[in-house]
């Protein structure tokens, strides 16, 4: 599909938080791999508690019912058309001048395929699973405009892990000539993409480096009795003392030494590895319980990055993104663990800490009308570049 002229895009997604669903309304200019993207208007649509409260324990692995998982999955595409309008109406943009929507939709569950020579993931093809829910034709009847949605089955059909999706549009947006970046986006996973100085697409590569807000978020919820959802500002976490044993105990898992590609998500690090390191600590304090998650996001990104990243690109700048970039603790922490990198917001290159995925999402959908590619291979291990998604029409 050829496309000549300015487009409006909305990008939709939630991520492993599952605290609501974030929508961004963007402006994209030029083709192929040299757009221009602006955003005009973000929002966040919070989750109604019980639907939150369905989603964790359908995520969680709990009981459940081919009935709930296909009532939720409508229930969450109305609830994605509704932060659609939103960002709309906020923007002051109809959705019928939408040329697409974007939804990556709200992950439940995740596993990519087992790491190793290509032969062998094709061979264990069988183990690879992911089912995101927020049903597009629900979207595409309220919008009246294509919705690409279920954008990762088709890297994880070509040997991928499905994930990271995020570093391509980070090299489209943030690559640069004489700098070597990593973006490090910090949701409830936290990912990095590694664009080397005058990087080609091939150059580029990522992988998810372990837990980011998951865990403290997580001990927030039940320590205050999921009166709150998160450790605003990492206040929580500063009063506390990280637990030595526990913090060594976790980082010697292999997924830690794993080589990229890697992806992550409940399934590593939900509920049951929270009991299992961290609410089995019954004579623990909670900041001391909080403290130790933070060391552990903060101690696994800076880990990752001298592992696997550092012995092959020269990089000077660490781009941040995701909730995790609010958390000023944590960000101290990892400042203080890689002080040879500038540390910046993605906010200060036109891309909101929390806004930026749903922009990715916006411009992948774009570039799956143009018939283009939305993976790195490099990235996420799959066989060759694939075009995302799955288009519904109204």
């Amino acid at each position: 599909m050829t496309i000549h002229r300015a487009r409006w895009a909305v990008g939709l997604i939630s991520g492993t938080s599952m605290d609501g669903i974030d929508a961004a309304l963007v402006r994209i200019e030029g083709l192929g791999d040299c757009p221009k993207v602006w955003l005009h208007a973000f929002r966040t649509l919070p989750y109604p508690p019980a639907i939150r409260n369905r989603l964790l324990g359908v995520a969680s692995g709990s009981a459940t019912s081919t009935q709930e998982i296909s009532m939720l999955n409508f229930a969450l595409g109305q609830l994605f058309a509704d932060a659609m309008l939103a960002v709309c109406r906020q923007g002051r943009v109809s959705p019928g001048k939408l040329d697409v929507i974007g939804s990556h939709g709200q992950t439940v569950f995740h596993q990519g395929p087992s790491t190793g020579s290509v032969s062998k993931r094709r061979s264990h093809l069988s183990q690879a699973s992911t089912l995101q829910l927020g049903e597009a034709a629900v979207i595409a009847e309220r919008a009246g405009v294509p919705v690409v949605a279920d954008f990762r089955a088709a890297d994880m059909a070509a040997g991928g892990q499905g994930a990271p999706l995020v570093p391509l549009v980070d090299y489209l947006l943030l690559r640069h000539e004489e700098l070597g970046s990593v973006a490090l986006n910090i949701g409830g996973i936290a990912n990095v993409t590694v664009i080397p100085a005058g990087a080609g697409s091939q150059s580029v590569f990522g992988f998810d480096t372990g837990p980011g807000n998951m865990l403290m978020d997580g001990l927030v919820r039940h320590f205050t009795h999921a009166r709150k959802t998160y450790d605003e500002g990492g206040k929580w976490a500063a009063q506390g003392k990280p637990l030595k044993p526990v913090l060594d105990r976790i980082l010697r898992l292999p997924f830690f030494r794993r080589p990229p590609p890697k992806s992550a998500g409940r399934e590593q690090f939900g509920s049951e590895f929270l009991a299992r390191y961290f609410l089995s600590q019954r004579k623990a304090e909670p900041a001391d319980l909080i403290r130790t998650a933070a060391e552990l996001s903060a101690r696994s990104i800076a880990d990752a990055l001298r592992r696997f990243v550092f012995p092959q690109a020269k990089i000077h700048r660490l781009i941040v993104s995701g909730g995790g970039a609010r958390n000023g603790f944590l960000m101290g922490r990892i400042r203080d663990l890689l002080p040879e990198l500038d540390l910046h917001l993605s906010d200060n290159y036109g891309f909101p800490a929390d806004a930026k995925e749903a922009i990715a999402f916006a411009l992948l959908a774009d570039r799956t009308l143009q018939g283009l590619p939305g993976n790195l291979p490099a990235v996420t291990g799959a066989r060759r570049a694939v075009i995302l998604g799955k288009i519904s029409r109204p």
